[in-house]
């Protein structure tokens, strides 16, 4: 054994996890230190696409609301929900959608899940954005649950690396109530870094923050959060999507068959088609 390796012997244990694939390594890390790195399996010209995608979305995006509304709000480095704008739809359902991301998403969240939001963040160089403070994907909870609610899948469009301000996460906190002091902070917190086209997948309950972007250049992701179908959208999604060419499936993830009743019979129709 070499100086300062990792032992890899055991005694007094009855009881010891199995992973036998990269998706069981995962699942195994996001429950127990609350994150870890999936690789989304595009290819260097699928990444390319959506890199040109994001960027055509933004620009529109700005054009729609105008930069002086959006900055005057703190929205100006979001793009809130780019898979329902026209032109960006295959490209943003496709990641909502990615098959390697919801292997892990169907063994982490017990049941069925829907996709409550998706949206692209901009953490520009030298500057400070919304994004780059402590907080949780469920805002404003202090609470813990034996099996995660939601799930957050942070879509590298760039390399997330120390100098532009890959996530920082606070490992294990998902399973404890209150935000930890700040020098268990200074202590604690660690950075992730991943390549683009990986997904940084958390609990939703583990604190987390984007880091100051050091370099000349801006840092892109797409944010989803999935979760347990009792929580509503932030944007409807049903609302905003030609759902011609989506499957059964699709649809299900993307929240068509958990949509609000408008009356009492639009939820009698909505249970009657469950039923036949």
């Amino acid at each position: 054994m070499t100086v300062n390796s990792i032992p890899s012997g055991s005694y007094g244990v009855w009881q010891q996890c199995q992973v036998e694939s990269v998706i069981d390594e995962v699942v195994e890390q996001v429950t127990r230190v609350g994150y870890a790195v999936v690789d989304g399996g595009y290819s260097l010209s699928e990444l390319k696409d959506i890199s040109d995608e994001f960027n055509r979305i933004r620009k529109r995006y700005i054009s729609m609301y105008g930069e002086q509304l959006l900055r005057d709000i703190n929205e100006y480095h979001t793009i809130r929900s780019p898979l329902t704008h026209n032109g960006g739809v295959d490209v943003f359902i496709g990641l909502a959608l990615n098959e390697n991301l919801l292997l892990v998403l169907r063994r982490l969240i017990s049941g069925k899940f829907v996709l409550n939001q998706q949206n692209g963040v901009i953490n520009p160089p030298l500057e400070t954005y919304n994004q780059g403070a402590w907080h949780r994907d469920l805002p404003y909870q202090h609470f813990v649950s034996t099996k995660p609610l939601a799930i957050n899948a942070l879509f590298c469009v760039d390399d997330f690396t120390f100098e532009n301000g890959a996530t920082f996460v606070l490992p294990a906190s998902h399973l404890s109530e209150p935000f930890p002091s700040l020098s268990y902070i200074q202590r604690n917190a660690i950075q992730v870094e991943a390549k683009a086209g990986s997904f940084i997948v958390l609990d939703c309950m583990l604190f987390h923050s984007g880091g100051f972007n050091k370099t000349n250049y801006e840092r892109r992701a797409v944010n989803h959060l999935y979760n347990i179908p009792f929580f509503k959208q932030q944007i409807s999604i049903p609302n905003n999507i030609n759902d011609n060419t989506l499957s059964q499936e699709a649809k299900e993830i993307l929240g068509y068959d958990y949509m609000e009743a408008s009356s009492v019979g639009q939820y009698f129709a909505m249970r009657k088609n469950k039923y036949y």
